[in-house]
C-alpha cells in the first residue's frame, strides 16, 4: 500500500483532502477535477469545473453555462496542498489521466484509457506513481483487439459489399470517440457518410478545435435518403429500429464496439454485422499500462473488477476493488463509449 492516502473513496466520487477537490464525481461538489467529458465522468451541477483545453469544448457543449477553466497536458496545478497535472489517455479527444502528488506521494486516476494509437488522440502517456487507480471494463483475457488498419478494411468491405446491393450501411457508434475515431479510420472512403445530429453536433465541436475529421452531411428532417445510394450512416445505437432509420430504406445495420468479441453480445444486439473497436484498454494494455506506472498499490475500477484484482494480486500486487458509478460497459449508455 502506498503510506500515505492521498486519495479517498466517497459516496461523491475520488477525493483529495489536501486539495479539497473531487475527481469526476457523480454527485455535486464544490470543485470537480474532470478526466474526460462522457457523461458518466463530466456531470452536471458541480461548483467549478477543471479539464484539459480538449475536453472542455464538448463539456460545455453538453453540460451549458458550467464554471470551467482548462489545463494543458503537463501543466501542473498547485491546488492548496496538492500539485496536480493532466496526462494524455487515449481514450477520446481531450481525456486525461490525473495526477496527484501530495507530500512526495503520488497517485494517478486513469480515467477511461486506451494504448492503442488511433491516429486521432492524444496517445496514452505511461505515468509513474505510488498508486494507480484503473478502470477494467474488459478486464478479461478473452478481450484482445485487432489492429486498426484491419478493422478499417473490415468496415470498408461491408460497406462496399452493401452498396453494390443496393443496401445502405448503418454503423453503430456513440456520439462522442468512437463515431468521430471510425470517421478517421474511413477518411479514404468509397462514398457519402450520413450521420445522425447527436454525432454531427460534436463532430462540429471538434473540428473547430482542428481535429481532422473528414466531410459528412449531417441527417436533417428534410433530408433525401435516395440522393444518397450506398451511404454510410453513422448514428447512436439508440437510432437504429427508429422512424430516423427506416428512412434509408434496406439497409444492412453494424455496431463497433469492443463487446462485440463476444458472440451472446453480438445475438442480443441483433446487427447484421460486428465490428471490435474499443477506446478501452484490452486484457494486454491494461497489464501494460500498469507495469509502466510502477505502482505497487492498484486500485480497481468499472468492469471486471472482482476478477482482475484477484489477478492483480496473485501476480504481486495489492490491488483492491473501488466500487464508482462509471460505466461498466461500452453499450451502457449513448455517452458511454
Amino acid at each position: 500500500m502506498a503510506e500515505k492516502q492521498v486519495l479517498e473513496f466517497t459516496d461523491r466520487g475520488v477525493y483529495c483532502p489536501a486539495g479539497d477537490f473531487y475527481i469526476d464525481p457523480w454527485r455535486p461538489v464544490a470543485r470537480a477535477l474532470i478526466t474526460h467529458a462522457h457523461a458518466d465522468h463530466s456531470r452536471p451541477g458541480h461548483g467549478a469545473y477543471l479539464a484539459t483545453h480538449g475536453s472542455l469544448p464538448v463539456m460545455r457543449h453538453r453540460l451549458g453555462g458550467i464554471t470551467a477553466e482548462g489545463v494543458g497536458y503537463g501543466e501542473v496545478r498547485r491546488i492548496g496542498d496538492a500539485s496536480v497535472s493532466f496526462h494524455p489517455a487515449g481514450h477520446v479527444p481531450g481525456s486525461a489521466q490525473i495526477r496527484v502528488e501530495v507530500d512526495g506521494q503520488v497517485w494517478v486516476v486513469s480515467g477511461d484509457y486506451k494504448l492503442g494509437d488511433d491516429g486521432l488522440c492524444d496517445p496514452f502517456e505511461p505515468v509513474r506513481c505510488h498508486a494507480f487507480i484503473t478502470e477494467c471494463t474488459f478486464g478479461l483475457p478473452v478481450f484482445r483487439w485487432r489492429p486498426q488498419a484491419e478493422v478499417a478494411q473490415d468496415i470498408l468491405h461491408w460497406w462496399q459489399s452493401n452498396a453494390a446491393e443496393g443496401r445502405a450501411s448503418l454503423l453503430g457508434a456513440y456520439s462522442l470517440g468512437k463515431a468521430q475515431r471510425l470517421l478517421h479510420m474511413l477518411r479514404d472512403r468509397p462514398g457519402p457518410i450520413l450521420t445522425h445530429a447527436a454525432v454531427e453536433n460534436v463532430n462540429e465541436v471538434l473540428r473547430a478545435q482542428g481535429l481532422p475529421l473528414p466531410d459528412t452531411v449531417r441527417v436533417t428532417p428534410d433530408l433525401d435518403a435516395k440522393a444518397y445510394p450506398g451511404a454510410l450512416v453513422v448514428a447512436p445505437p439508440s437510432a437504429f429500429g427508429s422512424t430516423w432509420a427506416r428512412r434509408f430504406g434496406p439497409a444492412s445495420t453494424g455496431f463497433a464496439s469492443g463487446w462485440m468479441q463476444l458472440r451472446g453480445v453480438r445475438r442480443r444486439r441483433a446487427m447484421d454485422r460486428g465490428f471490435v473497436v474499443s477506446d478501452h484498454a484490452d486484457w494486454p494494455e491494461l497489464h501494460r499500462a500498469i507495469t509502466d506506472t510502477g505502482a505497487e498499490s492498484i486500485y480497481v475500477t468499472h468492469g471486471y473488477t472482482d476478477i482482475f484484482a484477484r489477478h492483480l494480486n496473485e501476480q504481486g500486487y495489492s490491488a483492491l476493488v473501488v466500487p464508482t458509478e462509471f460505466g461498466t460497459d461500452e453499450d451502457a449508455s449513448e455517452d458511454a463509449a
